[in-house]
């Protein structure tokens, strides 16, 4: 049954985000006049569905992903239907076209801060101070001298604003060399310590540790849920972007990243730790989705406004044939991309 519920609430959860991307795409395609084939919620064969006006609304088999066909992305099928030449996304002005391409991210990012912002209000938000309220004795961080209060403003030349980003760096951080923080004493004096985590075993998994603690206040009230929707949102937006730095940059490895599987995974997880974590958890992959989709790569809505930008710069489009080549090709590596992650999170699983 437990698997059932998971399972469920994982497709609940992607659908959600979809839904919301891909309505960005179709609200702003009906307003500008594009012609709308399709808007589906899965991938794969039809099974259900109805059209309105000149729009197909379906459910597909897959319950991963979605679409919102407009013409202009098919030149075989517009041909077919007969589309009017002025009703096409190639159609449409630069800007329009924009609009179009970016209100699906756009629409996760404020899913996301609408999720994070009812979390903090109604269950409480926290204060997200890097402060902190403990060292276990024996440790590496008690060997060095850190003591509960101190403040960390800076680990690796990379500073610290809220305890999200101690989490952070030390992630990315190589847990076999000696880490630099910085914290703040109690007197009010900078203090700079080396500290290489101790390496432990522990049911056959080898593990590292600092031996600190952080625990946060909790917060209730308007006020106090607005700044913390803040915090948050801003915190998950540069764990986004610097894993996606450190992803070329090699720092972070193509087995660290996870897809549908390894998110079913945590979709337990965090359904065993309550409901705001769930909420939370749909918040954090909303945003994931956004920035995702906004990298200049084709297939990407990025891809589509890289395109944009290069009409603009040249004075005439692309040709939409080779445009609809180069996504094309770039969806095949990008489908390859994530078989390649799922065969690495079902390995995870064993």
């Amino acid at each position: 049954m437990s698997v059932i519920i998971n399972l469920l609430l994982f497709i609940v959860i992607l659908g959600i985000i979809v839904f919301v991307h891909e309505g960005g795409h179709f609200i702003w395609a009906k307003i500008t006049g594009v012609y709308v084939y399709e808007f589906a919620i899965g991938m794969g064969p039809k099974i259900w569905g109805f059209k309105k006006g000149e729009t197909e609304y379906n459910f597909r088999a897959i319950p991963i992903g979605g679409f919102c066909q407009l013409a202009g992305e098919d030149l075989d099928e517009d041909d077919l239907q007969d589309i009017p030449k002025d009703r096409l996304l190639q159609s449409k002005k630069p800007f329009e076209r924009f609009l179009i391409l970016v209100f699906g991210p756009m629409n996760n990012f404020i899913l996301a801060v609408i999720l994070i912002f009812l979390i903090a209000l109604f269950c409480g938000g926290t204060t997200m101070n890097p402060v902190v309220s403990k060292v276990e004795k024996n440790s590496a961080a008690y060997k060095v001298g850190i003591e509960a209060g101190d403040k960390f403003l800076m680990i690796n030349n990379h500073k610290v604003k809220t305890s999200d980003d101690i989490s952070l760096y030390l992630a990315v951080a190589n847990p076999k060399k000696t880490q630099t923080f910085v914290v703040l004493k109690d007197n009010n004096k900078k203090k700079t310590y080396k500290i290489k985590a101790q390496k432990i075993k522990e049911n056959g998994e080898t593990t590292y540790r600092y031996g600190i603690g952080f625990s946060q206040k909790r917060t209730k009230g308007l006020g106090a849920s607005l700044t913390y929707t803040y915090k948050k949102t801003v915190s998950i937006f540069k764990q986004m972007f610097l894993t996606v730095g450190y992803l070329f940059t090699g720092k972070v490895r193509l087995n660290q990243l996870s897809g549908p599987v390894g998110i079913y995974s945590v979709v337990g997880q965090q359904r065993s730790a309550g409901f705001a974590n769930l909420v939370y958890l749909m918040a954090f992959l909303s945003i994931n989705v956004g920035v995702i989709n906004l990298l200049p790569i084709p297939a990407f809505d990025g891809g589509h406004i890289l395109f944009i930008i290069i009409e603009l710069i040249k004075g005439s489009p692309v040709n939409p044939e080779l445009e609809n080549k180069i996504h094309s090709l770039f969806l095949i590596l990008l489908l390859i991309l994530m078989a390649i992650i799922t065969f690495n999170d079902i390995l995870k699983l064993f």
